[in-house]
């Protein structure tokens, strides 16, 4: 199992390998840390991108849309680096 660590680091060097603005699904982080089993990790990963968003290192997207919290989304979410600037450090 990857630690919170390593899954960030995954989050990151996958965004890295993007073009500016694009975005990564979370089942990408997981595939890419435990190809033959990667749905376990799915909760995870997307509470480790919960806690990079909150410190604004990257924005989660759902329907295009950003989300200041995971808290009751269901369903696909999108990672993004965050936009220089575009972090406010409000409550979310």
């Amino acid at each position: 199992m990857a630690d919170e660590e390593r899954i960030a680091e995954t989050i990151r060097t996958l965004l890295g390998r993007r073009a500016a603005g694009a975005t990564i699904c979370p089942s990408e982080v997981a595939r890419a840390l435990a190809p033959a089993d990667w749905r376990p990790l799915m909760p995870r990963v997307r509470a480790v991108a919960a806690t990079l968003a909150a410190a604004g290192e990257v924005e989660l997207r759902q329907r295009g849309e950003r989300l200041e919290t995971l808290d009751g989304i269901r369903g696909p979410i999108r990672i993004a680096l965050a936009a220089p600037g575009g972090h406010d450090g409000g409550a979310g």
